[in-house]
């Protein structure tokens, strides 16, 4: 049987530091997806991308994280986006992966954006998260990790595979530097043989920096799948791990990769 994978992505404008706004609008997008196994929301999606933790930061066990179980398992998906968080008084934007059981994984953002001031309010984290579904391995980072192409390298197995087979980034990226954004897509994908998902939100945020959105899916040849600037858009795609597995069979660049080790 051929292993697929349905994904969706979301790409919206975000009402500013309003969680209450946010989480409604997103609960109605969501069911408005008839059928699908992973919906990708932006970064910070509660939110916005706000230098405020102190006022907006929740636990793990607060009602943002509350509302992605009670979606997930709803929808009977798997829900992820980043989420500002709180810990032991350190805070995080924090990617957190919702099962339907409402078990998660999650991902604290290693590269912290120091142009915006982002590492004077958030801590970094220090380990990937590379999740399994359907046969499908899925490696989940975060907006400025995008610009750092060893956190996302494919490093060498003991049996020779590929590390991960998608390569996920949720975003709020603005458009003064979307070529950026376009084009390193791209490359992760072709260096690494993977699909690549950027999920970038769209409108102006609270500090009146514009994003033209640009969500993107690419396959491992960097041919650009689906792609929408400026317009909010929900779109669905079945990315195909056979048409993955042909590509790394018929131009297998990954054996000739440096082996390394990523010291936290």
């Amino acid at each position: 049987m051929p292993q697929n994978l349905t994904v969706s992505i979301i790409q919206t404008p975000l009402h500013w530091e309003d969680k209450a706004a946010n989480l409604q609008m997103l609960e109605e997008k969501i069911g408005s997806i008839e059928k699908t196994e992973l919906i990708v929301l932006p970064e910070m999606f509660s939110t916005g991308f706000s230098m405020q933790p102190e006022l907006l930061a929740e636990t793990m066990h607060g009602y943002t994280v509350q509302w992605m179980q009670r979606i997930a398992a709803d929808k009977k998906i798997i829900l992820t986006g980043s989420v500002i968080i709180e810990e032991n008084g350190a805070y995080f934007n924090r990617l957190i992966w919702m099962l339907p059981n409402g078990q998660f994984g999650y991902y604290d953002k290693r590269h912290l954006f120091a142009y915006a001031g982002e590492d004077k309010h958030y801590s970094a984290g220090s380990k990937r998260l590379i999740a399994s579904v359907k046969g499908f391995r899925i490696h989940l980072q975060v907006c400025y990790d995008l610009r750092f192409p060893v956190w996302a390298r494919q490093q060498v197995q003991e049996d020779g595979d590929a590390e991960y087979d998608v390569l996920i980034y949720v975003a709020n990226w603005p458009e003064r530097r979307s070529q950026a954004w376009r084009t390193l897509l791209q490359a992760r994908a072709i260096e690494n043989q993977c699909y690549v998902i950027g999920v970038n939100r769209v409108g102006e945020d609270g500090n009146g920096i514009y994003h033209s959105g640009n969500s993107m899916v690419v396959d491992a040849m960097g041919e650009v799948l689906f792609e929408q600037a400026h317009e909010p858009v929900i779109h669905t795609i079945t990315l195909s791990k056979d048409a993955l597995n042909e590509v790394r069979g018929k131009l297998p660049f990954l054996k000739d990769r440096d082996s390394f080790r990523i010291d936290g």
